[in-house]
């Protein structure tokens, strides 16, 4: 088959259409050809499509706005090369109407074998609807091209836009759409092309739009786009998380960059979803020196791996070993020390009741102790609702950390600590359990179907502790508004929605030892506001320091150890089931 290389199809295009547009320029102009001239100047266009952009070998079935652009660049700087030589021969007015008349003939070309080409090389069988008319929905249009889906509108809450459209694609507004939809049946996929929105424009979308459409896909923030790959390539589904994030309206990011621009930090349990977060925020916020200490090997590894470019110091030790962690402190002395060690999940400690104590009280103890003993500036408790009138072991071990830190001696330690509920995504969290049990076919279970759970993003979650901890004076318990508390059923019905299966059930499983329906925040109405809206700081509970010492070495002793905790916290109330 004849087959021509279309970089010289590009050279003899340029001889083509400058032949032809100088033709018509002479003759608009009642002029002769001067065939020197047109010689002349075709020279100068091969030789700028050779060394310009490499001009010569741009693919016009790909062809971006960019490519247009370029396109103009390589022959207006030809046009300055051979314009003073033609001068004399010629008018400058003919060379620059040829000019014109030649940039207006290659582009339209281009355009014309760009539509053609990718207009037969893909069977539009589906339609998609792109909501937000600016320039990711616009570059999103442009990607379709070359795909399954033909795009039938544009939606925009921009009242101007809404008259207007985009390669003959309407802008419809929200109501025009859904009235046009419910004449036609569903379409198959809503793309939402906002990378500015926030979660809770994400999620106003979708609960007024879901119903009209068999998928919706989202694309992802202006911090999680990758420049150098396709938007269209980009979209992912909407998630659960997406629907129940909500970012909180007053993070102080200067304050918190403030606090820890320039410090030596160190996070225990740094591997985990809480600590490991905790670390790439203080990468972020410019720490001078991170000391990521965990007992999990792995852990450790995969958070070093991540941050191996700051080159964090690691330290594969457990909080429970007082020798070992004093000389961490003695060797590094940390400026600001984040505790996000601890055993978290009810269940299993109820199973492990001795470990649990050891861990998280005397590993936090244990802690406290270091950062005051060796001048640490900033102490900081990672805390949990659970530690409100706690109903199991977990809880109530958090809440004996939360008493020492706010009646120990602390020197000139500040020593704060950050109460607040689930975090989503952690490792613990129902949501990779119930996505598991959905790959799996179903059931999701779920314990009851009143129980409900505070909800928030591990990174928005982890830049109000930082936050919180920035304007700790010592002995005070922030709590992070966690928005309004989410039924289980109802996030297991919505991931079943957004699965698109209709073959999954949910199963109620009953309350597992030491847990409630509901979760608190609050252990009485002594909470006081800061400056800041999401963060309120909860009344001081006095406990003799002497006391709470001996009490959790004979804690630690005891066989009784319910009755002892129970003595120590006496809200704590054991839901055993």
């Amino acid at each position: 088959m004849f087959y021509i290389d279309k970089r010289i199809l590009n050279f003899l295009v340029i001889i083509f259409l400058s032949v032809l547009t100088f033709w018509w320029t002479f003759f608009i102009f009642h002029q002769p050809i001067e065939w020197q001239v047109v010689a002349g100047v075709i020279a100068v266009r091969i030789f700028a499509s050779l060394l310009i952009f490499k001009d010569y070998s741009l693919s016009w079935s790909k062809a971006t706005q960019r490519t247009f652009l370029l396109k103009s660049v390589v022959y207006i700087a030809a046009f300055l090369v051979y314009a003073p030589f033609f001068y004399a021969k010629v008018r400058f007015s003919l060379l620059a109407s040829e000019l014109f008349s030649y940039l207006f003939s290659i582009n339209f070309l281009m355009y014309v074998y760009y539509y053609f080409i990718n207009k037969n090389r893909t069977t539009k069988t589906k339609s998609a609807v792109i909501y937000g008319a600016g320039k990711a929905g616009i570059k999103l249009e442009e990607e379709f091209a070359n795909s399954e889906y033909k795009v039938k509108y544009f939606v925009d809450d921009d009242v101007i836009l809404q008259k207007r459209s985009i390669d003959g694609i309407r802008i419809l507004s929200k109501e025009e759409l859904k009235e046009r939809i419910s004449k036609n049946g569903k379409l198959d996929l809503l793309v939402i092309a906002m990378p500015s929105a926030s979660k809770e424009r994400v999620r106003e979308i979708y609960e007024r739009l879901s119903a009209y459409f068999k998928a919706i896909k989202v694309l992802p923030s202006f911090d999680e786009i990758l420049k150098s790959k396709e938007f269209s390539a980009q979209l992912k589904d909407i998630s659960v998380e997406d629907l129940l994030a909500r970012h909180p309206k007053d993070l102080d990011t200067a304050v918190i960059k403030n606090f820890i621009n320039g410090k030596k930090v160190l996070i225990t349990g740094a591997g985990g979803s809480i600590g490991s977060e905790i670390a790439r925020q203080c990468v972020t916020f410019g720490a001078k020196e991170l000391i990521l200490l965990d007992h999990s090997e792995f852990n450790l590894y995969a958070i070093a791996e991540e941050l191996s470019s700051f080159k964090p110091v690691l330290v594969m030790q457990s909080v429970v070993n007082k020798e070992l962690l004093d000389k961490t402190f003695e060797i590094h002395k940390p400026e600001i020390v984040i505790h996000a060690a601890a055993y978290k999940h009810v269940p299993l400690v109820e199973e492990n009741i001795a470990e649990a104590i050891i861990n998280n009280v005397i590993g936090t103890k244990n802690t406290v102790d270091c950062a005051i003993e060796h001048g640490a500036k900033k102490f900081v408790l990672i805390s949990t609702d659970k530690a409100v009138r706690p109903t199991n072991v977990m809880g109530t071990t958090k809440r004996i950390c939360e008493l020492y830190a706010q009646n120990v001696d602390s020197s000139n330690t500040e020593i704060v600590a950050v109460r607040f509920g689930n975090v989503l995504g952690s490792s613990g969290s129902v949501i990779p359990k119930f996505k598991s049990q959905i790959e799996q076919g179903g059931p999701i279970t779920v314990t009851h179907p009143d129980i409900t759970r505070y909800f928030m993003l591990i990174p928005e979650a982890c830049e109000l502790v930082l936050q919180a901890a920035s304007i700790g004076k010592g002995g005070e318990i922030f709590i992070l508004d966690m928005g309004e508390p989410i039924k289980i059923a109802d996030l297991a019905k919505k991931m079943i929605e957004l699965s698109g299966r209709d073959d999954i059930s949910i199963e109620f499983s009953g309350l597992r030892p030491g847990e409630k329906l509901y979760e608190e925040l609050l252990i009485d109405d002594s909470d006081a506001k800061t400056e800041y809206e999401s963060i309120t700081v909860a009344g001081k509970t006095m406990y003799d320091i002497t006391k709470l010492n001996h009490d959790i070495s004979e804690l630690v002793s005891i066989k009784k150890k319910l009755e002892k905790l129970k003595e120590m916290v006496p809200e704590f109330n054991h839901n055993i089931n």
